[in-house]
Order: structure tokens, then sequence, then C-alpha cells
């Protein structure tokens, strides 16, 4: 049996062409801040202590401080085939009506007192810039999303490249 030209084509994947990618991380302070907290409270619980109380509270709280700190900072936001990936979160750029770069101030207004309750918002308080991308969907109530970034400029142009290249 052979394989017709077209169907051994069709079998064959298709790259992934990444236009942009971000990792949310924070930054070393907040790492060192968070660390040096569970460290002085270790401090505080073991206070001397013989025995198992001497080294539980430090084995027990910087282990689970360190995994708190690097959950924190596992978003990832990415415009990859045709779609904008925020964590888990797809967005198709086809319904990308316009996308507004925002710095701290622009970001703060838009999240602030005349916030929309139904925008989908990824927000990192330890990340100034973000980006407003606003939607054309009738079927989805969702009027814009709002993502947190360390390069709004250079986001909202991988979004509306890949809107455009559709």
């Amino acid at each position: 049996m052979s394989l017709s030209p077209s169907s051994s084509s069709s079998a064959q994947p298709v790259p992934t062409r990444v236009e942009r990618s971000e990792r949310l991380t924070l930054p070393w302070w907040l790492w060192l801040a968070g660390l040096a907290s569970a460290g002085l409270l270790a401090v505080e619980v073991w206070m001397g202590a013989p025995g198992l109380r001497a080294w539980l509270p430090f084995v027990a709280l910087l282990p689970a401080t360190a995994a708190g700190l690097w959950w924190l900072g596992r978003i990832r936001v990415s415009v990859r085939d045709g779609e904008l990936l925020v964590d888990d979160a797809r967005l198709p750029v086809r319904y990308v009506a316009d996308v507004i770069p925002l710095d701290s101030a622009g970001r703060r207004e838009v999240l602030g007192v005349g916030a929309d309750p139904l925008a989908f918002v990824v927000q990192r308080p330890w990340i100034g810039g973000a980006v407003q991308v606003v939607l054309d969907d009738p079927a989805d109530p969702t009027p814009f999303w709002v993502v947190s970034t360390r390069r709004p400029v250079e986001l909202a142009e991988a979004i509306l490249a890949a809107r455009d290249a559709r």
C-alpha cells in the first residue's frame, strides 16, 4: 500500500512559531524579602528549642515560601499560532479589535474606579506596564482583557501583527 503525496504532506507537523513570549516572574528583591521573612518566622518559632523544634521550622517554612514565590511568578504571556495565551487562557487574535499599551497610570485608570467587572484581568502588581486588548466578539460578554507585561508596546505590536497576518 502506498501513500498519496497529499496524505503524506498533511501528516507532517506544522512548526510552531512564537512571535512573543514573556514570563511574569518576581523581581529579585521580592524573593529576598519573602525568604528573609520566612527565615525570621522560622527563627521565632525555633527560639532556641532543642531537638526536632530546632530545624523543623526552617525545613518547613523556607521551601514552602520558595514554592509560593515561584507559583506567583509562573504566569506566561505569549502570542503564538494566531492566539494570545495568558497562562491557560487563550484568545484567538481574530477577535481582537484593538490593543492599547498601558503604563502604570493607564493601568491604574483601567483597573480603578471605572473598571468593567466583566473584563478578563491578569494583573501582577510588581509589573508596571500592561496591555488592554479590546475584543470584537458578539458571542462573548467580555469587553476587553488587561494583561500585565514588562514591554507593553512590544506585546501590543505582536498581537496586532498576528491579527493582521490572519
